[in-house]
Formats: C-alpha cells, structure tokens, sequence
C-alpha cells in the first residue's frame, strides 16, 4: 500500500469537504442577510407610514401675529413642528392682543395670537377661534423696593390694587395697608398697546384697560424693563416674561406683589406660590391664582382655516404640542379642553 499516496488523496477530499462547507456557510450567510435587511425595510416602511398616518408633511407658509403672551411658545412649537415638516415657513410676530385680532380678521395673516376671552362684538365678525394653552398676568414690582420685605408678607389685596390702578384713591406707598415709612408716590405703569395682559388685569380690578391709570409702555419686555429700572415702579406682566424659563426663578430685578387673596393682612400658605415658575404654574393650573388675571390663550382667524398646513399645525398644539408647554412656562390645557379643540378643528 502507498501510504504518501493515500494521505496525499485523503488531504484533497479533505480541503474539498472544506472548500464545500466553506460555500455552504457563505450562502447562508448572504441568505440571512438579505433576510434581517428585507425585515428591517419593511419594519422603516411600516414607521415611516404609520408616521406619516399621524403627522402627515406639509409644506407652504404660514404667518401669525399678535399677543406677546403667546409669542414665546409658538415660536417653540413653531421650531418642533418644523422638525418634521421642513418644507413649511412659518413666519411669527408679536405686537399685542389687539393686532393679532385685527390682522387675523382682515386675512393679514393666517392666525391670531390672543390672549383675553372672545368679547360678543369679535364674535358678531364671525372670528373663529381655539384654545391651545393657559397662562396669567402678575403684578410686579422691582425687587429694590424700600418695602420690599413687608410688601411680601402682607401683599396687596384686590380692592388695595383696585383703588392704585383704577380708583387712584391710594397714591403712595405707605397708604397701602400693612405698609409703612415710605411717603413716596407708587410709580405705576401700564400697557399703552391694547392687549390681553392689560385687558385681564382691568377685568381683576372689575375695569376694562382704557380706565387703567399709569404710565403706558408698549409690550411684555417694556414694561418689565420699566419696572426693573424704577424702585418705586409697579407694574403687570405675563409669566414667562417674570421667570426665566430656565432657572425657573424670577428675573434678577423683579419681584412679584403676591395678591392678599383673602384679603385679611397677610399672604397665607395657600396664597404663597411665587417663588418659582413651577409654583405659580401649578397653582394657574389648581385655580389658585384668581382667574381672571389667569386666562386660555388662543389662536384666533377670519374663519375656520382650511389651509391643510396650518389645520396640521393647530392639530399637532392641541397633541403633541402639548409636551412643551411646561417646559416653556405655560399650563397645558385640560384633556376636555383639548378634545373640544379637536372636535372643532374636525367637526366644523
């Protein structure tokens, strides 16, 4: 027997067998492939669909205008929605309540940003509208006052603010119950645009904004410059233009005038919900804080929108939407709200 020969064939056979083995894995291995990579389409195509279902792409343009109340979470919502719909421009400004209805009822643009009820003669105009989230005016005062310390425990109660802003029977600080050694005029000011925060603020004190006394400034940022550079200033502003959104404390130079609820002398605990954002948003939210000055906000236009981009836009608030709102310093809408608001946006 010719064992080199032997051994020689049995290395062939077996370097075949391996060669073989080898193909038979490689096949496998190209067949699992193309399976998990069909799988895996197929899952993308099956998102991408059931994301297109619920948050259809939209395209085009679409202007907004109005209160400064809203201007800081539309322009959030504006920036999420717009992650998904790149193709879409949306275009915002702010100039007050008053503009924003005024320009959604000529078709200046396609919504209102409006921040006080719908009065009966808006509504006689046939302006549509809906709510998309809930926030309220706060009276301020600059954090140097002299009475700053007493002015905190005692607050001012509504007839007190009554008789500052529209009565002007209490003129100067120490003719303010429970505060004392200041001889000195309250430096009161106002909005001079017409506006939801004023409006609401009037509507506190059992006015409307024209009767309100003080010196005018146009818009939220002004008015809060006013009072910060003004020790003996007092003024309104709505919430997110008191604490920054980030810290979630108070802007360095504002303090809030707590309100004496109860009106007996004294801020109780259960009036006591000021000192950050996440307080005096959830007390708006547990009606805490007096309503008004809290208040729904609202989109306001001509007429029901019939653009497919900005009815998507309004859907996407009243859902999804509604994920910022905490964050950027505002109360989300109660869920019964929210469903009326869809209901309106598919029903009429």
């Amino acid at each position: 027997m010719n064992l080199a020969f032997d051994h020689e064939i049995l290395q062939k056979k077996m370097r075949k067998g391996k060669s073989m083995l080898h193909k038979i894995n490689v096949q496998k291995i190209v067949l699992a492939a193309a399976m998990l990579l069909l799988l895996v389409s197929c899952g993308c195509r099956n998102r991408q669909s059931a994301t297109n279902d619920s948050n259809p792409h939209v395209q085009g343009n679409i202007s907004i205008s109005g209160a400064f109340a809203l201007y800081p979470i539309t322009a959030r919502w504006a920036e999420e929605f717009r992650k998904i719909n790149p193709d879409l421009r949306i275009d915002i400004s702010a100039g007050g309540a008053g503009k924003g209805m005024a320009d959604a009822l000529s078709g200046m643009v396609d919504l209102g940003m409006f921040s006080r009820g719908i009065s009966p003669s808006e509504k006689e105009k046939g302006v549509w509208w809906l709510a998309v989230t809930r926030d309220a005016v706060l009276p301020t005062v600059n954090a140097k006052n002299p009475l700053i310390a007493q002015l905190l425990e005692t607050g001012i109660s509504p007839k007190v603010f009554q008789g500052i802003y529209f009565e002007q029977s209490i003129k100067s600080w120490d003719q303010c119950p429970g505060l004392q050694g200041l001889q000195k005029n309250i430096n009161i000011f106002t909005r001079s645009d017409a506006c939801g925060a004023a409006q609401m603020w009037a509507e506190f004190l059992g006015t409307n904004q024209e009767s309100l006394a003080g010196i005018g400034v146009f818009g939220d940022p002004g008015m809060a410059d006013a009072v910060k550079g003004d020790p003996l200033g007092m003024g309104y502003n709505n919430v997110v233009y008191v604490y920054d959104i980030n810290t979630r404390l108070k802007y360095p130079g504002l303090e809030v005038i707590p309100i004496d609820i109860n009106a007996n002398g004294r801020i109780d605990q259960e009036e006591d919900f000021y000192e950050s954002l996440d307080l005096v948003m959830g007390a708006i939210a547990e009606n805490k804080y007096p309503s008004p000055p809290a208040r729904d906000l609202y989109f306001v236009a001509a007429k029901k929108p019939n653009s497919p981009a900005v009815k998507a836009f309004l859907k996407w608030i009243l859902t999804e939407g509604q994920q910022f709102v905490h964050e950027a310093g505002y109360v989300k809408l109660s869920d019964t709200v929210i469903a009326r608001g869809i209901n309106k946006l598919d029903d009429e």
